[in-house]
């Protein structure tokens, strides 16, 4: 495009400069020239994982999942005024969760209500260039379910996710404790631009991570509108003997049943020889 301009402006200027060449005013009734088009920006934008695999063993204690990217055909101004920005986010697998509440009765915790979602993520973590609040309008930061805050806990039947309940107190209760564990976490700031282009972030995974499919989604913003969107699919599993067992519990079901009754009566009868009093 930009070659393009040059070019014509040139050949405007040798027209004007060629022997005879005079300025004329336009017509009266002459047609006025159409509009120049508007031309978008048309920035591309990618991301990539570390790794696409985690494997959780016995002492996996937790782990950090970078993720890079690259931006392309930026308007230069903007990337001068550093008017990009950019929020990744790790989505866990969803799934039904209930939220009970509970209240002392003479001593006795007894069950006050619950809620249940049928679609809550089981892990979440987020890392943005600049605070939430800064890079886009609450608005748009709550359509895209961006932040521990405006994150959906609730699919309709239609498979669209719905924030209905996003705001009862079963839902900030459940947002509260997986904060605590570190089950959900965000941070702002934590985008590292390597170039002018280039960009890393580092997500904190917890010890208790769960296994599943799960999402990374990277979000590209110029001057507070989304603009572009990525994502890519990481798959956390067990590793070693727990991957065995587990598999083993789950497709051999009545077996590890009867395995189990087996090993706890022969480790009673075992233990009670060895700690037999004469």
């Amino acid at each position: 495009m930009r070659r393009g301009f040059l070019l014509a402006a040139a050949a405007a200027l040798a027209v004007l400069a060629a022997p005879g060449a005079r300025a004329q005013a336009p017509a009266p009734n002459a047609p006025a020239a159409p509009a120049a088009p508007v031309v978008n920006n048309t920035e591309t934008f990618e991301i990539g994982l570390s790794t696409d695999r985690i494997g959780i063993d016995s002492a996996f204690t937790g782990t950090r999942l970078v993720i890079f990217g690259a931006l392309d055909n930026v308007d230069s101004r903007i990337l001068r005024e550093q008017r990009y920005d950019i929020v990744v986010v790790l989505v866990g697998p969803r799934r039904p969760v209930v939220v009970r509440e509970k209240e002392s009765f003479f001593g006795l915790w007894l069950n006050r209500g619950s809620e249940a979602f049928n679609a809550a993520p089981m892990s979440y973590a987020l890392a943005s260039s600049r605070p939430l609040g800064d890079i886009a309008p609450g608005t748009v930061l709550e359509r895209l379910g961006l932040g521990i805050d405006n994150l959906r806990l609730q699919i309709d039947p239609d498979g669209e996710e719905v924030d209905r309940t996003n705001r009862d107190r079963y839902a900030e209760a459940l947002r509260r404790v997986n904060r605590s564990t570190g089950l959900y976490n965000q941070s702002s700031g934590t985008i590292e631009f390597v170039s002018s282009t280039l960009f890393r972030a580092e997500l904190s995974l917890p010890a208790d991570l769960p296994t599943g499919q799960h999402t990374a989604r990277a979000f590209l913003f110029r001057q507070g509108a989304l603009i572009r969107e990525d994502s890519e699919t990481l798959f956390v599993v067990k590793t070693g003997f727990e991957s065995v067992l587990s598999t083993f519990a789950l497709r051999q079901g009545y077996l590890y049943g009867v395995a189990a009754v087996l090993l706890a009566i022969v480790t009673g009868w075992f233990g009670r020889i060895i700690f037999k009093r004469d």
